[in-house]
């Protein structure tokens, strides 16, 4: 069944100046409304790597919700565990500035518990013979730990990572039970209760394998923006892997990409440096593009041995 991957789906609704961006300002630009959410991007760029993930999520007894199940169907993502709900998808607001980064965000959650009626209906059909397991992290905390339960049941690696790391901090306990965590610089800065934003790489790595040694983490990768990522873990492996060099238009969802590269890696062999590498390539690929799509890949092209499924 290949990679599953756990989480909501978002409408994104961004807007971009067309002159130089005033805070506070009126701005005129333009506005696109895109399919988003952490777990249907991860999804989505997994499929362009020619491999076929199943997607468990939600979407609205809507036209878009039904849009946004065609086109997954279009990447040849498994759409089969997609169920639909009143008001079963979220909404994220974004103003972009001309660097291409998010200067002002709300966001509206939707709601994820019918996932935990989903999972006791046919949790054991979906994980018994999928690859891995890609997490959102603050999902309902019982559909979380359903997840783990099965994914312990079946011997399943699980990797996670969050879109709203207020709700994630308060599932730090869950992190024992994950081989592998991805968040941003922030948001490490938050589950550890301390401020990393002025750390190098470096400095990053040297706090970070700290951190997953005192945890108890297996493994985590802390990604940097421009000064790329750094990677620990609890057997005391750590490194730092570079940003590629790319153009940027608009960074939103290169740390989704980001996160499908490395949980594509860790599921099929590759060390934490190789996956993060992998990670990093389908990063820059999303954010010099104006439509945040990952472009196709083929395995082989990341050293993935792997048959490609029509």
């Amino acid at each position: 069944m290949g990679i599953v991957v756990i989480g909501a789906v978002f409408v994104d609704i961004k807007g971009y100046p067309l002159s130089t961006y005033i805070p506070g300002g009126r701005n005129a630009g333009r506005v696109e409304q895109v399919h988003g959410g952490v777990s249907r991007n991860v999804a989505e760029d997994i499929a362009n790597v020619e491999l076929r993930p199943t997607f468990v999520s939600l979407v609205d007894d809507t036209g878009i919700g039904q849009d946004v199940i065609n086109k997954l169907k279009a990447h040849k993502v498994n759409t089969k565990y997609i169920r639909t709900v009143p008001d079963g998808m979220g909404t994220w607001l974004a103003v972009f500035d001309n660097d291409g980064d998010v200067c002002a965000a709300i966001s509206k959650r939707p709601d994820t518990s019918p996932l935990t009626r989903l999972l006791e209906e046919k949790g054991d059909e979906i994980f018994k013979d999928c690859d891995s397991i890609a997490l959102e992290l603050d999902l309902e905390k019982d559909t979380v730990k359903q997840v783990l339960r099965f994914a312990k049941k079946y011997n399943k690696k699980v990797f996670a990572a969050v879109s709203n790391m207020s709700i994630a901090m308060e599932r730090r306990d869950f992190l024992q039970q994950i081989d592998c965590f991805v968040c941003n610089q922030q948001e490490a800065g938050l589950l550890f209760s301390d401020d990393y934003d002025h750390l190098s790489p470096t400095q990053m790595r040297e706090v970070l394998a700290a951190n997953v040694h005192s945890a108890n983490i297996p493994c985590m990768v802390v990604t940097m923006g421009g000064q790329g990522a750094v990677y620990a873990s609890h057997n005391g492996e750590s490194g730092i892997i570079p940003a590629k060099k790319v153009d940027v238009i608009d960074t939103t969802g290169a740390g989704d990409s980001f996160f499908a590269g490395t949980v594509i890696g860790l599921t099929y062999g590759k060390n934490p440096a190789q996956s993060c590498e992998i990670g990093s390539r389908l990063a820059a690929s999303v954010i010099c593009t104006s439509d945040n799509v990952c472009p196709r890949f083929r395995p082989l092209e990341f050293g993935l041995d792997i048959p490609v499924v029509d």
